[in-house]
């Protein structure tokens, strides 16, 4: 067993992501997915399903000739799929004496802060009561607005939800290819990665796509293994520490559960400029950001907003919640003292544009 994967053997929170594709492909993966879990929950292992398919079952019985385009019909179609999507999911792991829960999820959700913590306490008691929590996004509701982009990256921000310590990708691919066409066993730094292209069919997900899940959840402490959703007993041999799929390592430096929400969550409303000065104190990751050091802002945004900090050649070097509107911080951008008051008033000199608390560090 490569050392590598000798974690994997030691993991008691296990997010698992099953994407459309692989669902149309074999009419028995759920029942073989309910069957691992099964097998390794007795173990004391605890596992949530995130599971597309809504959408895909859904044109099938609205009698749609293919995936629609346009939100309201594949809302329509959501709505029509995700009961009979369910449904196998509810057979499926009664048939091994497990209750699969059903869980609806959109951007938005997660993206508050009040009601990430009652998903983050409503997971928790269902994985305390045995439960499988089998999570999905709500396409009847979601517009583009408010959508994760796919499900790779709903299982990316499932993973720090539960405090998961390994999260499965399952494809229809053998995992991540370098240039050669040859599998990677375990990604390393800077690791040449090749075109990995999918069959056509349902879904919205890609490799880029599990490639950015991976180094979301990475960075919140999970092992990420991308590996093929059709191989017999995949659960079961990742979690062995077989030589399966593509690990990605967790990364060693690990965010916070907010700090991660900050990075990876939020979507950011706006950028704010800073000057070479700025950057390189912010680089060290324990500097509020003051107005002394802002060029300027772009885009329009609020106070508890989320914000990308630039330097002038575009270069992110971090993301944070703003203290002031992008209208302040532009009025702000290069004050100090009397000048600052002069525009923010008698308080101005203890504003700051992002509080350290507030601040992630891109490392």
């Amino acid at each position: 067993m490569h050392s590598a994967r000798v974690a994997l053997t030691k993991a008691q929170r296990i997010v698992i992501k099953v994407g459309s594709r692989s669902l149309a492909g074999d009419g028995d993966l759920v029942a073989g997915i309910a069957r691992q879990i099964a097998a390794l929950t007795s173990e004391r292992r605890a596992f949530v399903v995130v599971t597309s398919g809504a959408i895909a079952l859904g044109v099938s019985r609205l009698g749609y000739r293919k995936r629609p385009k346009e939100m309201p019909r594949l809302q329509a179609a959501a709505a029509a799929g995700q009961g009979v999507l369910m449904q196998r999911y509810s057979v499926a792991f009664g048939a091994e004496g497990l209750v699969a829960a059903q869980v609806l999820l959109t951007h938005a959700d997660l993206a508050d802060r009040e009601r990430v913590n009652n998903a983050r306490q409503a997971l928790a008691a269902l994985i305390d009561a045995g439960a499988v929590p089998v999570i999905n996004e709500n396409d009847t509701v979601s517009t583009e607005e408010i959508r994760f982009g796919d499900n790779d990256q709903l299982a990316s921000m499932v993973a720090p939800l539960v405090s998961a310590d390994l999260l499965m990708l399952l494809t229809d691919v053998e995992g991540v290819l370098d240039d050669a066409g040859q599998r990677i066993a375990v990604m390393s730094e800077g690791a040449k990665i090749g075109t990995v292209t999918s069959a056509s069919g349902p879904g919205t997900g890609g490799m880029t796509s599990k490639l950015d899940a991976a180094t979301k959840a990475s960075r919140a402490g999970a092992s990420v293994v991308i590996a093929p959703a059709m191989r017999e007993n995949v659960i079961t041999d990742v979690v062995m520490g077989k030589d399966v799929g593509t690990l990605i390592l967790p990364h060693p430096s690990t965010l916070r559960a907010r700090q991660h929400w900050i990075m990876y969550t939020l979507r950011p409303r706006g950028d704010v400029l800073l000057d070479e000065g700025a950057a390189r104190a912010l680089a060290v990751g324990k500097s509020s950001l003051l107005p002394i050091g802002v060029l300027g802002v772009r885009g329009d945004f609020h106070a508890g907003d989320a914000v990308r900090l630039v330097t002038p050649a575009g270069a992110e070097v971090g993301r944070g919640l703003a203290r002031m509107s992008s209208i302040d911080v532009a009025r702000a951008a290069r004050k100090k003292g009397d000048e600052l008051d002069a525009v923010l008033g008698r308080e101005g000199r203890d504003q700051v544009v992002v509080h350290k608390d507030d601040l992630v560090v891109i490392s």
